[in-house]
């Protein structure tokens, strides 16, 4: 028996995706690979069949049998299984009830302007500094930690305590710190829940206070809300910058008509992938897709970077495109009923950064090579630790 490919692989180049997927795709479909943490589970690297299965109902974050399920990493949000199979459908459909009226496309495009002025006042404070200045520290960190906290309602102040927890809660090789990380969010959302039942705002967290937590469901759901509101923004700033300055013809684009960010930051969502971790499935019962059985149990791996350059759906994947047709979404947010509730609000985000970014600071470029920036490594999330960025 050959031994098992052994995911993710590795890559030397952070803005593309290692050819040994495609190469694995186009001989094997889906395929039975081994991960970090010595699992053997199904990697599903095609669009279609990611699509297929983020949309099929036997196919869930929770396991039929926890103590038997197959371990994706040491991360305690997406290294396995998570909730109950028998009431999964049921808590994930009540949660989505009490989160999208507050996420909804058309609450976050009234929310635009705001975002638009507080992406101007990060670079008014950025304008004021010597360079070289660290792009991430300045305005891809602090502008997504402040929206989502205005948002939700949680004190931005406690800004560096979110940066902590959050290193920890993507932590994906100690399981141990995750978990403790995620308990300590989730008590301090349920006292800051519990301070909103007492003195209510405008924000999620009031609206949330009026809804019985008495297992701490709401509390843990939110601080997920918060770790992922902002993280996944974060590296996508710092991404798109790096993505249009090694593509100075597209970025000419953008320059000269700063109405194009919308596609620049669809190509941008497409083809940034900070991490390969992945995210898991198990299969609630036999499930027959791409010619393979994935058996009740059984784990299964769905990369969207990875499947967000299938040649098949995309001509020139590897290609950063701002004229690419509209064609099928891409799978940045997943697909189906699980699709990301904040996809709205980061598009809102980043299309305030890059209509603004290159009009304000044309000469922005990158101060050192972006193969030597340092990285977060070992997290789910990864993404540049830091973005010097000088201009003239």
């Amino acid at each position: 028996m050959s031994e098992l490919p052994l995911v993710p692989f590795v890559r030397h180049d952070p803005l593309e995706v290692p050819e040994a997927y495609r190469e694995l795709r186009v001989r094997e479909g889906i395929a039975r690979v081994r991960t970090q943490a010595g699992g053997e589970v199904w990697l599903v690297s095609g669009y279609e069949d990611a699509r297929r299965l983020f949309n099929d109902p036997r196919m869930g974050r929770s396991h039929p049998e926890p103590d038997k399920a197959q371990r994706i990493s040491g991360s305690a949000l997406l290294g396995g299984p998570t909730g109950d199979s028998s009431t999964e459908k049921a808590d994930n459909e009540r949660m989505r009830r009490l989160f999208m009226p507050s996420f909804s496309a058309r609450r976050m495009k009234a929310l635009g302007d705001h975002v638009g002025r507080l992406v101007d006042e990060r670079l008014d404070h950025l304008a004021t500094l010597r360079p070289p200045a660290d792009l991430h520290a300045e305005l891809s960190f602090p502008l997504p930690v402040l929206v989502i906290c205005q948002l939700l309602g949680v004190p931005f102040e406690d800004r560096d305590y979110f940066s902590g927890v959050s290193a920890r809660m993507a932590d994906a090789t100690r399981q141990d710190i995750g978990e403790k990380a995620r308990e300590e969010l989730g008590a301090y959302m349920a006292g800051l829940i519990a301070r909103k039942r007492r003195e209510p705002g405008e924000d999620v967290l009031s609206d949330l206070a009026k809804e019985l937590d008495d297992d701490g469901t709401i509390a843990r759901m939110v601080g997920a809300l918060l770790f992922a509101g902002h993280e996944t923004t974060v590296n996508r700033i710092d991404y798109g910058v790096l993505f249009l300055e090694t593509n100075p013809d597209q970025l000419a684009l953008l320059k000269a008509d700063p109405r194009r960010a919308p596609a620049a930051v669809e190509e941008i969502l497409r083809m940034a992938s900070p991490s390969l971790h992945g995210l898991p499935r198990y299969a609630q019962e036999d499930v027959r897709v791409g010619g393979r059985t994935i058996r009740r149990g059984e784990a299964v791996l769905i990369v969207p970077g990875v499947a967000n350059r299938d040649e098949r759906i995309y001509p020139h994947p590897d290609t950063f495109d701002l004229d690419r047709p509209l064609g099928d979404p891409h799978l940045s947010f997943g697909y189906g009923p699980r699709f990301c509730i904040g996809a709205s609000l980061a598009r809102v985000e980043l299309e305030a950064v890059f209509s603004r970014l290159y009009v304000r600071f044309p000469g922005l470029r990158v101060a050192v090579p972006y193969e030597n920036l340092r990285r977060n490594e070992g997290r789910i999330t990864e993404g540049v630790a830091e973005l010097p960025v000088t201009w003239v």
